[in-house]
């Protein structure tokens, strides 16, 4: 879907719209000049709205540029080997600044503001339409949906387009307002988020489209938002300042308790939602789009028109979801030998569209603090499993050189689907490898250890360059007939944007920050307590059905070690290590720290090894964090198109850029 804009302020409109396609239940896209108030006095006009709701989500999850301000600089990621200025200048450890031209979080400001000019359209005139309320509330919620974005990332930002307080503007204006934190929260975010409740049903009308729960969902989240906004523990600035007080009153606890109320009433009124046996399950290709999944962005493998994307070849660029390529390393550089005698190199470790492998982009790479202290427990817990590409195989046959055996570490003999590369688990090994491959060449600079025919490399030994991958977010494809498939396009999968289990974490979350508790009734019962949910996850991720390690099904249920290992006191700290190992590399990790203002405490240094093969000396790199930081700079684009003074725009931009 092409856009346009036709005014030079952040109000620029899409100049398409979408059908929906009857009982196909596929988006359809069709190009149309513009949007006027009367279009949306139609049910074409509304549905046609509402599509492109849907549609516009492509625009940024699943870009890699901006799924790296969500994920460089936190305790999660840093740069990779290959990265460039994109990736460089969010970890803050001295190879840039952010600033309004560097920072990619200019790929949601004006994706949202077309956007939530679309929604005003349909809220303000589609009643005139005749459609049902319910209908409409998608609207709501969208808006909402884009402001909660905008509000995180940027502080206050405009609520009036030029037509006036989210009405639906249809004229180019020459400058822009920006409202208070609490303005969008209380004018728009909040009362938009009950409207929407309050009418859409429980059940999708549509496969994918919103519901009552997934409006709850993201008014408990926004509610503990901007609890955490008022509390303000750190001290951290806000901008436009306008004092950290409620219009209605309330404090910081009002909204704890309102965001733990809200989150535990949709835990015990799931609709058609609900956690999935294990945690593999929940990210498992074959599974996607299951009933733990409460809201994503849509492609498929099915139709190219659909997709939005090429099925064969991708430039990297929205609306393709090409994010899993970014924790992907070289790994199709790995040789092992034609030889068992003398090393004669062959590419026994091919590039290929299945689930871990991908596209290689070597942008992003894990800290060794996720790997050591996040995922600690790599035994009961499955989620590091689940999370990470850990072992790498031969594919020799997909890609056509023959069925015999090649030779490995030890110059041992390997075969179609044995490991030729593996990521050691814990440092039991560490000992007993040799890293200097006098004898055994790793081409990636990995070690051989005595007895295993795979080369190895121990968590301590992860670099810039060399890294486990992203098994959770890669590529999963059906079409790959017997080879090595598309693996230079990007990924058909939907982006998952929210989960049910999030619901656990929000009502955990706010009763540790002093929300009243009350027993949760229902399929989840438990005492309500922090570590009553938590647990809920935590005894979840014992239950084992596939180790992806082993590459073999794993009927294991760990859940009582799990839980016995809980702290009977749930703390902040805690349960942000639980939010990491559950949702690690899905975009969660910058705004869960912003949000509790744990971002400086938790991600001022890490350790990696440097950018090249062979590297396994651990690196401590410093990170400046400054306080300006916990908002992104307003972009430079925006700021180009305001047709006012140099010291409005200087106004208009965010403290310390």
């Amino acid at each position: 879907m092409k856009r346009m804009l036709f005014n030079k302020t952040l109000l620029g409109m899409a100049l398409a719209v979408l059908f929906l396609a009857g009982c196909s239940k596929v988006l359809q896209e069709q190009p149309r000049s513009n949007y006027t108030p009367s279009f949306f006095t139609t049910q074409t006009g509304v549905i046609g709205g509402l599509t492109e709701m849907y549609a516009h989500l492509r625009q940024f999850y699943g870009d890699g540029y901006w799924y790296n301000t969500l994920e460089v600089g936190t305790d999660e990621s840093t740069y990779g080997q290959s990265a460039d200025q994109n990736f460089l200048v969010m970890d803050m450890s001295g190879r840039g600044a952010i600033t309004s031209t560097t920072s990619r979080s200019d790929a949601i400001w004006n994706a949202c503001y077309t956007n939530i000019n679309t929604a005003s359209g349909v809220i303000q005139y589609g009643a005139k339409a005749g459609v049902s309320a319910a209908l409409t509330s998608e609207a709501n919620f969208f808006r909402a949906f884009d402001y909660f974005l905008l509000v995180q990332s940027f502080g206050g930002v405009p609520l009036d387009l030029g037509a006036g307080i989210l009405q639906f503007n249809t004229s180019p204006q020459p400058g822009s307002v920006r409202n208070s934190v609490q303005s969008v929260y209380t004018q728009c975010i909040f009362p938009d988020l009950l409207t929407a409740i309050n009418n859409l049903p429980m059940k999708s009308r549509l496969t994918g489209t919103v519901t009552k729960p997934v409006a709850q969902l993201f008014l408990a989240k926004a509610y503990l938002t901007y609890a955490w906004w008022l509390k303000n523990p750190n001290n951290i600035p806000t901008y436009p300042d306008s004092g950290r007080t409620d219009p209605a009153g309330h404090d910081a606890s009002y909204y704890f308790a309102q965001a733990y109320t809200v989150a535990t009433n949709a835990i015990e009124n799931p609709g058609p939602y609900g956690l999935q046996p294990t945690f593999y399950d929940v990210n498992a290709g074959a599974n996607d789009r299951n009933s733990e999944i409460m809201l994503y962005a849509d492609h498929t493998q099915q139709s190219q028109q659909y997709n939005a994307a090429s099925l064969t070849y991708s430039n990297g660029a929205p609306p393709d979801n090409f994010s899993c390529w970014m924790q992907t390393w070289n790994y199709p550089v790995i040789t092992s030998s034609k030889s068992s005698s003398s090393w004669t190199n062959v590419n026994s470790v091919q590039r290929q569209s299945v689930q871990g492998y991908g596209r290689p982009y070597i942008r992003m790479a894990p800290t060794i603090g996720a790997i050591v202290n996040t995922f600690a427990d790599k035994t009961n817990d499955s989620r590091y499993d689940g999370t990470f590409q850990t072992v790498y195989r031969a594919d020799f046959v997909e890609a056509g050189l023959g069925s015999g055996t090649f030779y490995n570490a030890n110059f041992m003999p390997v075969s179609e689907g044995s490991p030729i590369l593996s990521f050691l688990p814990d440092e039991t090994l560490a000992g007993s490898i040799d890293y200097s491959n006098s004898v055994y060449k790793s081409s990636v600079g990995a070690g051989v250890t005595p007895g295993r025919a795979d080369f190895v490399i121990d968590p301590n030994g992860i670099s810039r360059i060399v890294f486990p991958g992203l098994w959770k977010i890669g590529v999963y494809r059906t079409d790959n007939a017997g080879g090595l498939g598309n693996p230079n396009a990007a990924s058909t999968r939907p982006w998952n944007i929210a989960k049910f289990s999030e619901l656990f974490f929000i009502a955990a979350e706010a009763a540790i920050e002093g929300a009243p508790t009350s027993a949760v009734t229902g399929t989840y019962a438990n005492d309500g307590t922090a570590y009553g949910l938590i647990n809920v996850i935590r005894a979840r991720a014992g239950k084992w059905k596939f180790n992806n390690a082993a590459n073999a099904a794993q009927v294991a249920d760990n859940s009582a070690a799990m839980v016995a290992a809980t702290p009977l006191t749930i703390t902040l700290d805690y349960l942000l290590a639980e939010r990491s190992r559950e949702y690690y590399g899905e975009g969660y990790r910058w705004f869960d720290l912003v949000r509790t203002q744990e971002w400086t405490n938790l991600s001022s240094s890490y350790q990696i090894c440097g950018t090249a093969y062979g590297n396994h000396t651990p690196a401590t790199v410093a990170r400046t964090i400054t306080p300006n930081l916990y908002l992104r700079p307003i972009p430079q684009g925006q700021l180009d198109a305001m047709q006012v003074s140099a010291a409005v725009k200087a106004a208009y931009q965010n403290p310390g850029y």
